[in-house]
């Protein structure tokens, strides 16, 4: 048995909302009640020790495009970011919404990632909105969860069938909440400041409506139901109404609309584009209070790669999306250092609430869960080269950002991924 106390740690416990200087030990990969002798000692000096996050929404580029991110280069990223678990998109060339795609990407994961990776598997065939899935294989060969990602279904009895039978399995649904025709071609939110921009943009009405619908077919079918991103203030009225009515409903937003808003785009920073578009300040600020309250359940990622040819392009052209694996940590630091959320909050959003969500055992640190951990400096500052990041592709918003917090370790079942001489 190996045995592992870390020691003068300050432990960040997202459960129990409390952070307090103490001991953890570790034993064969699980966390065990501190006693005995160890066979290592990690002296954490004062650090910050806390459940690794588990990012739902991480798009890894394979099979089709792994010139833009590999198992490898994201696994690699997740521990250099303190991410412990990755739960994947779908939305791959091809997609991944037949059982043997997914025993291939799977086994992938298994091969060369150094942390934890949960497949999401396809709701519709190719992501096409026309034709369910076997949800029921995909759940056998380890789908956590289904998903069409971006690629919203238009017909409304399509998805009321894919949540019927969704529900049927007890299989999670996770949806995008947009309009389709709405949002289709948008590249900024609409406003005075995509007026004078000239950027082709979208009501953030749309959000809402496609909320109202999905929210609908919850309440008639009874499914289990996640939106990958909750972004404006007026979606949040619909979001904590379906709550309070007793829908088995979560939902996440993306730390890019946490911490970022419309006017980043000023200089049409390609970097900045994203989906759905970055929102106004007052959205920000709403969706932030809304994570310190507890409406919204999950922050994540959303590391969507593109390559240089896909963003060096026009604005309404350009490619949507960030990388966001290495940055998730520090960014979500913004929060805790503007007095807006409690690190234990910030964690729990960040660990526990999708761990709940996914019914795993992690993202606590609590006796007998996985030792998934890590340790990190909240205040340690720097400033972010997006050429030093491990993910293959560089399109970040951080760029040349002043930040502040460094991963120092990084633990995966008792085994450290990430840190000694990495960091």
């Amino acid at each position: 048995m190996t045995r592992i106390l870390f020691k003068n740690a300050r432990l960040i416990d997202p459960e129990a909302l409390t952070e307090e200087v103490g001991a953890l030990l570790v034993e064969d990969g699980v966390i065990r009640a501190a006693g005995g002798a160890a066979d290592e000692e990690v002296e954490c000096g004062g650090l910050c020790l806390a459940p690794g996050i588990i990012d739902i929404g991480v798009k890894v580029s394979e099979p089709g495009e792994r010139h833009k991110e590999s198992f490898r280069s994201a696994g690699l990223a997740a521990a250099a970011g303190g991410v412990t678990t990755m739960v994947t998109r779908p939305d791959t060339t091809p997609a991944i919404d037949t059982p043997e795609v997914l025993e291939f990407v799977t086994r992938r994961a298994i091969e060369v990632a150094p942390v934890n990776v949960l497949p999401m598997a396809a709701l519709t065939k190719g992501r096409a909105g026309r034709e369910m899935v076997e949800i029921g294989f995909l759940l056998d060969a380890g789908a956590v969860a289904f998903t069409d990602c971006d690629a919203v279904a238009a017909d409304t009895k399509v998805l009321s069938r894919c949540l019927a039978y969704a529900t049927s399995l007890g299989a999670l649904v996770i949806g995008h909440p947009q309009e389709p025709g709405l949002s289709a071609g948008a590249a900024a939110t609409s406003g005075k400041f995509a007026a004078l921009k000239g950027l082709p943009s979208v009501s953030a009405m749309a959000e809402r409506i496609g909320l109202d619908r999905d929210l609908a077919l919850v309440e008639m079918t009874g499914a289990r139901y996640h939106a990958d991103q909750v972004t404006t203030a007026r979606a949040l009225a619909r979001l904590e109404r379906a709550k309070a009515a007793g829908l088995d409903v979560t939902a996440g937003v993306s730390i890019h609309h946490l911490t970022l808003n419309e006017l980043d785009l000023g200089d049409y920073r390609t970097f900045f584009k994203v989906k759905p578009p970055l929102r106004s300040e007052d959205d920000r600020l709403a969706a932030v209070d809304a994570v310190a309250s507890g409406l919204i359940d999950v922050i994540s990622s959303m590391h969507t790669p593109q390559d240089e040819e896909s963003k060096r392009l026009p604005f309404e052209e350009a490619a949507s999306g960030a990388v966001a694996l290495e940055t998730l940590l520090p960014a979500a630091l913004r929060l805790y250092h503007a007095g807006a959320i409690s690190l234990p909050r910030l964690f729990r959003a960040m660990t526990l609430n999708p761990a709940k969500r996914l019914g795993l055992a992690a993202g606590r640190l609590a006796e007998g869960a996985p030792a998934d951990l890590v340790l990190f400096d909240p205040d340690a500052p720097f400033v972010l080269d997006r050429y030093a990041l491990r993910s293959k592709s560089k399109n970040t918003p951080f760029d040349g950002a002043r930040m502040q917090g460094r991963v120092k370790g990084t633990w995966v079942g008792g085994r450290r991924v990430f840190g000694g001489g990495d960091a």
